[in-house]
């Protein structure tokens, strides 16, 4: 893909049917697209990730915490750290980009 827009995105999404899509690569980066429908069933992820949200609104849970979204914010999750987006707008989407190594970044 030449460009990375929301619209680009969304319609690789449409095409693929599955919640989240890969767009890009360069390195450990990887930039994905991920609109869940109804309930977030992610897992833990092995490498350190950011959350753009690009539509919606909701509440975000990491390691038991709770805290509202909206659009344009940036969520930052370690690796291996317990999160999920919940009670989130039927129109909810982001950006994921996922960086670095298994375990994550040392700090």
């Amino acid at each position: 893909m030449d460009r990375l827009t929301v619209e680009n995105a969304a319609h690789a999404f449409d095409l693929q049917g599955a919640p989240d899509v890969e767009l890009f690569k360069h390195g450990t980066m990887t930039v994905e697209y991920y609109r869940p429908q109804g309930e977030d069933r992610q897992q833990p992820h092995p490498r350190d990730e950011l959350y753009v949200i690009v539509s919606g609104h909701g509440t975000f849970l990491r390691d038991g915490v709770e805290m509202p979204f909206e659009p344009g914010e940036i969520l930052f999750v370690p690796a291996n750290a317990e999160h999920r987006f919940s009670r989130f707008s039927d129109d909810f989407a982001t950006w994921v980009i996922f960086f670095g190594p298994d375990g994550g970044e040392v700090a």
